[in-house]
């Protein structure tokens, strides 16, 4: 349930970032959604991995 949660609001946050700032920008848009998804990724490994 905490995952779903997680992935979700990780979701709502790209989107609302692309959505008005990348909408016709195609590569600008990739790596900003690299750039919120790698780090991310990396704190959640680590949350995730304690429990």
């Amino acid at each position: 349930m905490l995952i779903t949660r997680y992935i979700a609001t990780l979701v709502a946050v790209i989107v609302s970032v692309d959505v008005p700032f990348l909408r016709d920008r195609f590569w600008e848009g990739l790596i900003t959604n690299i750039g919120i998804v790698v780090p991310s990724a990396v704190v959640s490994l680590v949350r995730f991995h304690k429990r």
